[in-house]
């Protein structure tokens, strides 16, 4: 099925649009836009730039797509958005593309869900997955794990790595790395334990909770004579070993990262 453009909506020469894509009143496509089959601009979309926009995914009015990095560094240099299929971008959502210094490409994964006035930075890698409600910001080169979902009007700091499944609770701001499952909020942020309903909602089993409710504290409660973190990371491989749920969360805080972790708020 061929494209259907609205009257009022400029495609520019260059853009390649797939079969079955809609476009609706006073749309604006650039030259190097490319848009899967079955994508829907409903109005007054603006697409940017060197973008793909994946299958099926909807985008809804006044979303800014594509446009160069709000980074004075960059001068206007063009990257690359690659946005994944079945997205759902809600109004006014703005996803920027990304620059030379971070890799030249803003990339984010199927089935994200982006409500109205979200915003990713240039540079940033989504996972599959993932939601942002509404009015959330994410900073540049901003790390989201698969499935992670962050509240509304939370803010993240730039270079920060949420793990898988994680959970930001609203009006946050989240200055350090969450780890996988992790459940965080405040201002600024802490680690209150185990994101235990997102993961009940996501299907994990009584047995992994299990796993990972042990995991979580013997990494991250304050008991006496639990050491210091790197030597708990240690003792959680150990003790572990085979536990693939416990692996993805060692393996998250034995790699390098440029923000601090999202600790525990200690006792008093």
């Amino acid at each position: 099925m061929k494209a259907r453009i609205h009257p009022t909506a400029i495609v520019e020469s260059g853009a390649r649009l797939g079969d079955g894509v809609a476009v609706g009143p006073f749309c604006h496509i650039c030259a190097g836009v490319e848009l899967a089959e079955s994508v829907t601009l409903l109005s007054h979309v603006v697409v940017a730039g060197r973008t793909r926009i994946g299958a099926r995914t909807i985008v809804h009015p006044f979303a800014s797509i594509g446009a160069p990095a709000q980074d004075l560094k960059a001068k206007g240099a063009a990257g690359a958005l690659v946005i994944g299929a079945d997205c759902l971008i809600r109004e006014g959502v703005t996803l920027n593309a990304g620059t030379p210094a971070g890799g030249g490409e803003t990339r984010i994964g199927d089935g994200c869900a982006f409500l109205a006035h979200s915003h990713v930075g240039h540079d940033c890698r989504l996972g599959d997955g993932v939601v942002l409600a509404n009015q959330v910001l994410l900073g540049g080169h901003v790390r989201v794990g698969d499935h992670a979902a962050i509240g509304g009007a939370s803010v993240v700091h730039q270079n920060v790595r949420i793990g898988a499944h994680a959970y930001i609770g609203g009006l946050s701001g989240l200055e350090g790395d969450l780890v996988p499952y992790g459940l965080a909020g405040g201002n600024r942020a802490h680690l209150f334990g185990l994101n235990l309903v997102g993961l009940q909602r996501r299907g994990f089993s009584d047995a992994r909770l299990t796993s990972l409710r042990a995991a979580f504290r013997l990494l991250f409660s304050d008991e006496a004579g639990q050491g210091v973190l790197a030597e708990r990371i240690e003792r959680a491989a150990q003790d572990f070993a085979g536990d693939a749920d416990v692996e993805a969360l060692i393996v998250f805080l034995r790699a390098e990262r440029e923000r601090p972790l999202c600790a525990p708020r200690r006792r008093e």
